[in-house]
């Protein structure tokens, strides 16, 4: 049987050019990066190459990019970390403003810093489009805000978020908070709004230039774009107030320590490489592609018009105007989820009903819940991710099979009409 793997926002498979790069350091350059002889500082040359990919990567100074193990250390760093740099700065508790439909790494860090007293956080709800809404954001806005949160690209339903207009609008309510910039004083850096977004599911596709962007934090994982699991990036900005949460080491400008994983970092700068080089990329916003990503695009929207065509009853969710061209998420009414994707998998077909990290729980999908969606039709969602190495013909076979899985499962639904 072949397989299909239309599951590529949990994970991607390696891109044979980043194994090939990684190779010499899972072998024959084998130093501790931080050793000063020559094995060591061969290895760190590796280490080197790949934070010069990431800071083209962001339009960023070499030092302003930090290795991580993940999206979620990166996440936990970018939070915690700038959480415990303001402690004591102010009489009252920090203020956090985030969004309902962020992936848990960013949902439970507000939450566990909520619950050890260091925050309080305000989370914003969505549109039925599933877009965060800037004037949501700016209302929410309070005299001891200190970060406002939003991922880039949503994980289940792939929608674009406008992280550039609320970078705009972060940057002018920092201009009324601190003088201009002949008057700034060493602490004018603790009124400042700080801004972050969880990029893990934009790289591929989106603008990821820090200017651009107006993010201070930006969070990105090797495992999403075609590299290794277990390694990512955090950029942050030169000057933004981020203590360690960590300790044991002098490593990565003594913010993150710990022995570097010289091959998952050349693997992550290969990935990187990869996708600094594809040309040219959508927009913040949506947009038009080209190459990889048109033809990614093309299919998804043959497998949408495939199913709505073939399968009365369904819903797409999530704004399809900006959305990244990988993504689709479709709800089968009077059809279970967990059903579907498992006959799926019976017949070779890998997808998923929502977040990898959510896999397993019988809870509706918190996103699909912050549009309004009633729990029922959560319940009854796929999420459909495509890959460059996606074909037609894959599509066409996910068209063919479909139809009657859902047919058969309607007809053993209690809940059909």
């Amino acid at each position: 049987m072949n397989k299909i793997y239309l599951d590529h926002s949990a994970t991607t498979p390696f891109d044979p050019q980043v194994l090939k790069k990684m190779q010499p350091y899972l072998t024959e350059i084998f130093g501790n990066a931080s050793s000063v002889h020559s094995f060591g500082q061969e290895a760190l040359k590796g280490v080197d190459w790949a934070r010069e990919q990431l800071s083209k990567l962001f339009g960023c100074k070499f030092k302003e990019v930090i290795f991580t193990s993940g999206a979620s250390e990166s996440n936990n760093l970018a939070l915690r970390g700038l959480v415990m740099a303001f402690r004591k700065k102010l009489e009252k508790k920090y203020h956090i403003i985030t969004s309902k439909i962020e992936h848990p790494a960013i949902l439970e860090v507000c939450q566990a810093l909520e619950k050890e007293g260091l925050v309080e956080v305000s989370y914003i709800g969505v549109n039925k489009k599933g877009l965060v809404e800037v004037d949501e954001i700016k209302k929410a806005i309070k005299d001891n805000t200190i970060l406002v949160t939003i991922m880039y690209v949503n994980n289940e339903t792939g929608v674009i978020q406008p992280i550039r207009e609320i970078g705009k609008m972060i940057e002018k309510v920092n201009k009324n908070r601190i003088p201009n910039s002949e008057s700034r004083k060493p602490n004018d850096r603790f009124k400042k709004i700080y801004f972050h977004t969880d990029a893990v599911q934009a790289v591929n596709y989106c603008k990821m230039q820090a200017n651009y962007l107006g993010a201070d934090l930006i969070t990105i994982s090797g495992h999403k774009i075609y590299g290794p699991k277990g390694v990512g990036a955090l950029y942050i900005h030169e000057g933004t107030p981020i203590k360690s949460i960590t300790f044991g080491g002098h490593q990565e400008y003594n913010i993150r320590p710990g022995t570097y994983n010289v091959p998952g970092i050349v693997g992550l700068g290969a990935a990187v490489e990869l996708v600094n080089n594809q040309s040219p990329i959508i927009s913040a916003r949506g947009g038009s592609a080209s190459g990889g990503n048109d033809q990614i695009r093309k299919l998804r929207d043959k497998l949408i018009a495939g199913i709505q065509k073939a399968i009365p009853e369904t819903q797409i969710n999530g704004d399809l105007a900006n959305r990244v061209p990988s993504n689709a998420n479709i709800s089968f009414l009077n059809a279970e989820g967990e059903s579907m994707l498992l006959m799926l998998d019976l017949e070779g077909i890998a997808v998923s009903t929502g977040s990898a990290c959510a896999s397993g729980s019988l809870e509706p999908s918190h996103v699909l819940r912050a549009m309004s969606i009633p729990a029922e039709i959560c319940h009854a969602s796929l999420r459909f991710t495509l890959g460059k190495g996606t074909t037609e013909k894959e599509i066409d076979k996910v068209i063919e099979v479909l139809p009657r899985i859902v047919e058969r499962l309607r007809k053993m639904s209690p809940l059909k009409r």
